[in-house]
């Protein structure tokens, strides 16, 4: 059987799940949206999510047309209809459709998009040996220009940086730095050293979304008697950290071990991160919101 796709209210088999070529997340990535994990039948940090993408867009002057609790509602619905206990979300506002000009108030009604599927963003020896990463020329995009922060559908800055981790060398992920050379974030992930027990990760103000997974690990550290630490740091901190890892809804707690071409401690996934894993996969698997 076909998945659902939930657009405005109503279900539409997979392949029919369509929206207007005038809708302005299409025409000018116009929109807000968030990736949300599904772990045995609960629903892994639904509020911080909700709560984020209205943030989103509220940010960008675009109110969403349902409440929070109608939008929460409308998730547990989708994975109920689609059968899925384990899966993951991409939750999905635009601007909706307007003409080809730029003004907002020309788009009447926001489209609201809800898919559930199953993920799998790396195979398992990724996690168990760690991947190998590189710095790209492509800086982060400055947060006076445009908030990081905001989860938006323009995901360009990124995309041109995992393009030149992918054309030298194939690399799975790519470091990406600010205009002042400090290490922001990865394409798609948050960035974590470590030295000694203290675990360092780039502050919010440096221009970096403030990552739900980011946040979690970080609890789990303190929980677990690590010192945490939000600072500046840049590429020689990560080449002589003892570990390194990176954060995401998708990717969970990914062990770097390798930075342009430099051994990150002794080259294999060290004793703190594989803790946090073992910590995150049993909270995971224990909180949440019920989707039954």
């Amino acid at each position: 059987m076909s998945l659902k796709v939930w657009i405005d209210g109503k279900f539409y088999p997979k392949e029919e799940a369509k929206i207007s070529v005038y809708d302005h997340g299409l025409l000018y990535g116009d929109g807000v949206f968030e990736g949300i994990r599904v772990y045995n039948g609960r629903v892994f940090k639904l509020d911080e999510h909700i709560d984020r993408l209205y943030d989103s867009a509220h940010a960008i002057w675009l109110e969403i047309p349902m409440t929070k609790e109608e939008m929460k509602k409308a998730v547990i619905e989708t994975l109920r209809e689609n059968n899925l206990n384990d899966g993951y979300i991409r939750l999905v506002v635009t601007r909706g459709v307007g003409d080809l000009g730029l003004d907002p108030r020309k788009c009447p009604k926001p489209t609201v998009i809800i898919i559930t599927d199953t993920i799998k963003l790396y195979p398992e020896k990724f996690y168990e040996e760690g991947i190998k990463a590189i710095t790209v020329p492509t800086r982060r995009m400055n947060p006076e220009m445009f908030s990081p922060r905001i989860k938006s559908l323009n995901y360009l800055n990124n995309i041109m940086a995992k393009i030149e981790a992918i054309t030298h060398g194939d690399y799975l992920e790519a470091i990406m730095l600010n205009a002042e050379g400090y290490v922001t974030e990865c394409t798609a992930d948050n960035v974590f050293i470590i030295k000694g027990n203290t675990l360092t990760t780039p502050p919010k103000y440096i221009g970096i979304l403030e990552g739900i997974t980011r946040n979690t690990v970080m609890d789990i550290a303190r929980k677990v008697g690590m010192e945490v630490k939000e600072e500046l740091f840049g590429r020689y901190d990560v080449y002589t950290a003892d570990e390194c890892f990176l954060t995401g809804s998708a990717a969970e707690i990914m062990p770097l071990v390798e930075l342009d071409g430099r051994k990150i401690g002794n080259g294999k996934p060290g004793k703190w991160t594989l803790k946090l894993r073992e910590e995150f996969k049993k909270l995971v698997q224990s909180e949440g919101t019920p989707i039954n």
